[in-house]
């Protein structure tokens, strides 16, 4: 199986963001081929003010970014992974994953469990939870035979969640972010290794790159770096500086002797 991630650097403009996310995808499959395509986290809109966040969400699956993702997965005969976007939930709204067959069918939605109300090193304040509902239940889905374990972005902090998707038996792991910069250049590489290593599953990690415009505090940064991990912890893909988009082949024989060579699984006691 064949994945690509896809690296944006979305704004304010959904249109703008959807349409400049599907001319890469568009570009990945052409190059590279693909059987699925990842697109980061607020893959359709990034950044404004609680009011502009809660404006930008969308009823599923009758919302814009449903019915691109949809149409373009039956158009390329692809699995896509949705990234997230804001799901309407009333007065507030929920960071919500979608994944579409290559018929264009929704297989799985993930509403994003841990929600980031931090303070970074550089004294910006995010507070997630202004908007954002948390969600509820650990997802996973089929693609080619492989089993696929979804998480977004602040989600990678919290090892339980992945321990809970280990016992899925996941294959893969999707890990759509708009990491901050000032943590990503510190942590991000780190925890998606980890998570690769403990579960011994490849993880899939697309992600916003460069500013993008705050409501509130002017232009914010991501760090980018999305990258595809192999279950021994190896960065095996990874996207240059920039918008753009990388591949990688995920062998399911190579998870198998991975598990076999020390397994963990049957060692577990907690």
């Amino acid at each position: 199986m064949k994945i690509s991630v896809i690296q944006l650097n979305s704004q304010t403009d959904k249109e703008q963001n959807i349409n400049d996310a599907l001319e890469l995808a568009t570009n990945a499959i052409k190059e590279d081929n693909p059987d699925l395509v990842a697109f980061p986290e607020m893959l359709s809109f990034n950044g404004g003010t609680e009011a502009d966040k809660i404006k930008s969400a969308e009823r599923i699956p009758e919302g814009e970014t449903t019915i691109a993702l949809s149409a373009f997965a039956k158009e390329h005969g692809v699995f896509i992974h949705g990234g997230s976007f804001f799901e309407d939930a009333g007065d507030k709204i929920f960071n919500t994953s979608l994944a579409f067959n290559p018929e264009g069918q929704i297989i799985a939605k993930y509403r994003k469990i841990h929600l980031f109300d931090i303070t970074t090193p550089n004294g910006n304040d995010y507070r997630e939870s202004d908007t954002v509902l948390p969600g509820k239940e650990i997802v996973s889905y089929i693609a080619s035979n492989m089993n696929v374990g979804c998480s977004i972005c602040y989600d990678l902090r919290f090892a339980e969640l992945y321990l809970a998707l280990a016992k899925k038996n996941v294959d893969i792991i999707m890990v759509p972010a708009a990491f901050t910069l000032q943590t990503g250049k510190d942590h991000w590489a780190t925890l998606l290794k980890a998570r690769a290593i403990e579960t011994q599953s490849y993880v899939i990690a697309p992600g916003q790159c460069g500013e993008f415009p705050d409501g509130h505090n002017g232009m914010r940064q991501t760090w980018g770096h999305s990258m595809i991990i192999d279950p021994w912890g190896h960065i095996i893909a990874q996207v240059s500086d920039g918008k753009g988009w990388a591949t990688a082949t995920i062998n399911s024989t190579y998870i198998k002797e991975i598990r076999s060579n020390v397994p963990v699984s049957k060692h577990r006691v907690l």
